[in-house]
């Protein structure tokens, strides 16, 4: 089902749509997708919901050969992500958008987030970008392995491979 409801833009109140949409997702339940694109300022909203709340679970993932790549990944707004090998941990937070993508474009966000810290880091910051972003080229490029944990108290996430380790009813742990 597809509902389109008219608002402002939050950045610059322009009328924009904004659009709901249900999809039912092999593996899962329905899910709702949450998008709006505002043509005069270029702001964009995407989220995904799973429409139902299961136990919690976790998911582990080695990542150690370049076709694990394309392993999907499914995040609910409620999980976290860490890769111990390169220091990251993506606990949720308020504005934080669930998404379905692969171990790559997993990969492709952090790396993202950390170009803004050579934009806006002091030099300490930059050159921890630097090596974490030359560490995640490494990965891509299949000259080194990384763990990929999910973790979500909610149980609407996963990641979709025959090798990820699931445990269900975990108590997730608090970011450090």
């Amino acid at each position: 089902m597809r509902t389109v409801v008219p608002g402002p833009c939050p950045c610059c109140n322009t009328e924009i749509e904004y659009i709901y949409q249900t999809e039912n997702i092999p593996y899962f339940s329905d899910i709702l997708i949450i998008s709006a694109r505002c043509g005069s300022c270029g702001y964009k909203y995407v989220d995904t919901q799973l429409l139902k709340d299961n136990e919690p679970v976790r998911y582990e993932v080695q990542v150690d050969a370049p076709e694990d790549l394309a392993i999907r990944v499914v995040r609910s707004m409620s999980a976290s992500l860490e890769i111990p090998e390169l220091g990251v941990r993506i606990d949720p937070g308020p504005a934080c958008q669930g998404f379905i993508s692969n171990i790559e474009g997993v990969l492709d966000r952090i790396e993202q987030i950390v170009k803004g810290a050579l934009i806006w880091g002091d030099d300490k910051e930059q050159e921890n970008a630097r090596t974490l972003l030359d560490n995640i080229d490494c990965v891509k490029n299949g000259s080194s392995a990384i763990t990929l944990i999910l973790e979500d108290r909610c149980g609407n996430s996963a990641i979709i491979a025959d090798k990820a380790l699931k445990t269900v009813g975990i108590q997730q742990q608090s970011g450090s």
